[in-house]
C-alpha cells in the first residue's frame, strides 16, 4: 500500500533510550547453559568457579586437589568435586533490515529499538556478540560492533533481484556458532514455510529467540475501495479494489501465518514475541515478550 515517506531515524536518541531499557529488561540467558570463554553465565562443563555443582568418581588424570578427602576417609571411595564453569554466552544477533521492516514511522522506530536493545542487552550480559545482517540476495554480512554503536551502519550490499530471497534461505547462509543464542529481529513477512527457518535457528545445539516488530496497518488494516498497493521489497505497485470479503480473507491469512510461526517455534523450543508499533517500547514488550519469558525484568 502506498504510504508517506518515513521521517529520518534518530539513531542516537533511540540508542540512548534502549540503553536505559537494557537496565530494566534482559535476555533470558540464565535459563540455559552456554559454551564460550570466561564470563558470568552457567557453562556446560566443570571449571574453577566457587559454586559447587556435583560429585563424580575419581579417574586417573583428575586433579588431586579436587578429591573430596573427607568423603574418601568415610567411604574409601575417591570422588572429585565439580564446580560450575563460568562462561560468557555467545549471542548471534541476526537482523532482517529488509524494506518491510521500516514500513511506516512506527514500525521503523520499533525495528531500530529492537536492534539497539538487543545489542545493549547482549553487552550488558557480558556476552560475546556478533551482529549479522541479512543482505537480500548477497551473503549475510557481519556488522562491526563499533560501527553499530557509533550508528555508522554500512549501506546494505544486497544483490539486485526481482524478488526478495526467502528468509529460510538467508538463514541457511548464516554461520551460527555452536551453542549460541540466535536472536532474530524480523517481521517474518516471508512466504517460505516457517519450519524451514526455525530449523536453521535451532541447528547446532543453539537456542533462539525471535523478536517481531509489527505494524497496526498490517495486522488490522482498514483498506476500502481502490487501494494502491506497493511491494516494498520489489518496488512494484498495483491498484486493487478492496471490499469486506477481501479484507476478511487478508486478516484470516495474516492470523494463519503467525499461528504457523508460533507452532513451529514451539516445536523447536524457540521463544517468539510480537512487538507492536503502538505505545512506548516498554509498554509494547509487556504485551507478549515479558509474559512469554522472551524478555525478563530485573
Amino acid at each position: 500500500m502506498s504510504h508517506a515517506v518515513n521521517q529520518p531515524v534518530n539513531h542516537a536518541e533511540i540508542h540512548a533510550a534502549m540503553k536505559g531499557a537494557a537496565t530494566v529488561l534482559r535476555l533470558p540467558l540464565r535459563h540455559a547453559r552456554w559454551t564460550g570463554s570466561s564470563g558470568a553465565a552457567a557453562g556446560r562443563g566443570s571449571g574453577s568457579s566457587l559454586e559447587f555443582q556435583d560429585h563424580r568418581h575419581y579417574s586417573p588424570g583428575d586433579d588431586p586437589r579436587h578429591i573430596n578427602w573427607q568423603a574418601y576417609a568415610r567411604t574409601g571411595t575417591a570422588t572429585v568435586k565439580l564446580w560450575r564453569e563460568e562462561v560468557s554466552p555467545r549471542i548471534d544477533l541476526v537482523l532482517d533490515h529488509s524494506p518491510s521492516m521500516e514500513l511506516g514511522d512506527g514500525k521503523g522506530r520499533r525495528t531500530w529499538e529492537l536492534t539497539y536493545f538487543a545489542i545493549e542487552s547482549a553487552l550488558h550480559s557480558g556476552g560475546q556478540l556478533r551482529i549479522i545482517r541479512l543482505a537480500r540476495g548477497a551473503a549475510p554480512e557481519e556488522i562491526d560492533l563499533d560501527r553499530a554503536l557509533a550508528h555508522a551502519w554500512p549501506a546494505p550490499r544486497g544483490a539486485a533481484t526481482t524478488s526478495a530471497p526467502l528468509l529460510a534461505d538467508e538463514l541457511r547462509r548464516v554461520r551460527f556458532r555452536s551453542g549460541s543464542l540466535r536472536l532474530l529481529v524480523s517481521d517474518l513477512l516471508d512466504p517460505s514455510p516457517p519450519h524451514r527457518a526455525t530449523a536453521m535457528l535451532a541447528a547446532g545445539g543453539g537456542r533462539a529467540i525471535v523478536l517481531v516488530p509489527t505494524a497496526r496497518v498490517e495486522s488490522d488494516p482498514d483498506w476500502t475501495g481502490n487501494v494502491e498497493f506497493e511491494d516494498c521489497e520489489a518496488g512494484t505497485r498495483r491498484l486493487q479494489a478492496v471490499d469486506e470479503a477481501l479484507l476478511a480473507r487478508y486478516r484470516a491469512a495474516y492470523r494463519r501465518h503467525f499461528t504457523a510461526w508460533r507452532e513451529s517455534c514451539v516445536r523447536h523450543g524457540i521463544g517468539m514475541a510480537r512487538i507492536a508499533d503502538v505505545g512506548t517500547f516498554l509498554e509494547a514488550v509487556r504485551v507478549e515478550a515479558i509474559p512469554a519469558g522472551v524478555l525478563e525484568t530485573d
